[in-house]
């Protein structure tokens, strides 16, 4: 990977939906060189999709909570059935196998606190394994600002 393919990767971060003709302009190629050089990218893995982010809010997931979740036992039966289960529930939208005070971070997105309540009663603590779940309710998200100074908006 050489500094364009870098420089390929930096735009298709900001913007997945960019056009070739933009991209290659933006990177210093003509259009049929950069495809190829896009091309390769995906199919070495460096690329691994594109997707939409959504306004969760808009889709009645307003209520964005981290919860740090601690394992009774940490035997190999313990760890894919906590993981089995915790893949099955789709107000989890990232699960993080860490290291500190928790064994998993996860992010959860549901409607509100009495839907996270729930969430939490009745399908995070009943997973096989938990044994404490610590949660932290989001107040505000902040956007990082990218390389080139332009703001990214969520």
């Amino acid at each position: 990977m050489d500094e364009v393919d870098r420089l390929i990767l930096v735009e298709l971060e900001k913007n997945g939906r960019i056009s070739n003709n933009e991209l290659a302009a933006r990177v210093g190629l003509s259009p049929s060189p950069c495809l190829r050089r896009v091309r390769q990218l995906e199919e070495a893995g460096v690329i691994r999709g594109y997707r939409a982010l959504i306004d969760p809010a808009a889709v009645g997931r307003s209520l964005r909570v981290f919860a740090g979740v601690r394992l009774m036992r940490h035997t190999r039966a313990d760890v894919t059935a906590f993981e089995r289960g915790i893949t099955q529930l789709p107000e989890v939208v990232a699960c993080h196998h860490i290291t500190g005070n928790f064994d998993y971070l996860l992010q959860v997105e549901v409607a509100d606190l009495p839907a996270y309540e729930d969430f939490h009663a009745n399908q995070l603590a009943a997973l096989p394994g938990v044994a404490t779940v610590t949660s932290y309710v989001t107040m505000k998200t902040l956007s990082p600002t990218p390389h080139d100074g332009r703001e990214v908006k969520e």
